[in-house]
């Protein structure tokens, strides 16, 4: 396993960290011997960072990592996250911070997370989205900083909301933020023309979340496949977003041959072919996806005509333009 140091905070984490979200829930049927298999799996192969969230499983994926963190805790650089109160998902131009990241709120809900986490203090605390409208007025940020003054948060982040991912830009100039987590991909590749840059020029630490557009880019998928009741892909690929999905990612595994990579091989080396990345966090269920994600590390790096390649895939799923 390869390290690299999280921006400026200084912490030197795994290439490849553990994606807490699949053992919480959602993602189809999922047994917590199989879940605290794939966490100490992925520990002995030498990942020392884990992000989860305080809405993977209403607290069952923290605490689950907490039960492991009880003979673990000192070797691992724990990151979660607290969700706004009740409202719109992501936030709408007329949430009011105020209103939405009170101060008693995240107070009360740091507590819990520390709770059950098992552990006396966060390493990294994001809020888990936000909007552009709070920009001028990032108020929960200044009570962030008191938190972490008091030690029970050693760094605090954001995780950017999927609609509008460079709306955490300002926050990054305005040195609110130690750590940004957004999505970056083969598909989604809009980071890099100014989030990945600013992360750099400001020393903002960066970790990569959905690597595998939530699973399309593992190549396991047809046109046929159907995710049961409850599995959250069931709505995330509904319509033909699925049949269109695989359709991309097989032409993407067209560009792979010769390389010696799967397609998941190269979806997270593609991540990590960015110098501004830190850590990368697929999620992992099993003892044997633990195995594949974290052996991707030791991985030689993608060349540069590959990564060319790569950059065609661009998929600008979002605006009429971009066609099926």
């Amino acid at each position: 396993m390869k390290f690299r140091k999280l921006g400026r905070t200084g912490l030197n984490v795994s290439e490849v960290g553990f994606g807490g979200w699949a053992i919480g829930g959602s993602w189809g049927p999922q047994s917590e011997a199989a879940s605290v298999g794939a966490l100490n799996r992925a520990l002995d192969l030498g990942v020392n960072f884990i992000d989860t969230a305080a809405g993977y499983g209403n607290g069952k994926s923290e605490e689950i990592i907490g039960s492991v963190l009880k003979t673990r805790r000192d070797e691992v650089i724990v990151a979660t996250k607290t969700p706004p109160t009740d409202g719109p998902w992501p936030p709408s131009p007329y949430c009011k911070v105020s209103t939405r990241y009170p101060e008693k709120y995240l107070r009360e809900n740091i507590e819990q997370r520390l709770r059950h986490l098992g552990t006396d203090r966060i390493d990294i605390l994001q809020l888990h989205t936000w909007t552009r409208a709070w920009n001028r007025n990032p108020e929960a940020f200044e009570v962030l900083r008191k938190i972490k003054a008091e030690g029970k948060v050693r760094f605090v982040g954001v995780s950017t909301p999927e609609h509008d991912q460079n709306s955490v830009i300002d926050l990054m100039r305005g040195g609110w933020v130690d750590v940004v987590q957004v999505i970056y991909n083969i598909f989604e590749q809009e980071p890099a023309a100014e989030l990945l840059p600013t992360a750099a020029e400001t020393g903002v630490g960066i970790i990569v979340r959905v690597v595998f557009d939530e699973g399309s880019l593992t190549g396991k998928w047809t046109q046929d496949t159907v995710f049961p009741e409850g599995d959250f892909r069931r709505n995330y690929f509904q319509g033909d977003r699925l049949g269109r999905a695989v359709e991309r990612a097989r032409k993407v595994g067209l560009d792979l041959e010769g390389s010696g990579l799967t397609l998941p091989q190269a979806a997270l080396k593609f991540a990590l072919s960015h110098s501004a990345v830190g850590t990368v966090i697929p999620g992992m269920r099993s003892t044997a996806q633990a195995d594949a994600n974290c052996g991707v590390s030791d991985l030689a790096a993608l060349s540069p005509d590959l990564l060319r390649r790569l950059h065609a895939h661009n998929w600008l799923r979002g605006v009429w333009y971009s066609g099926k």
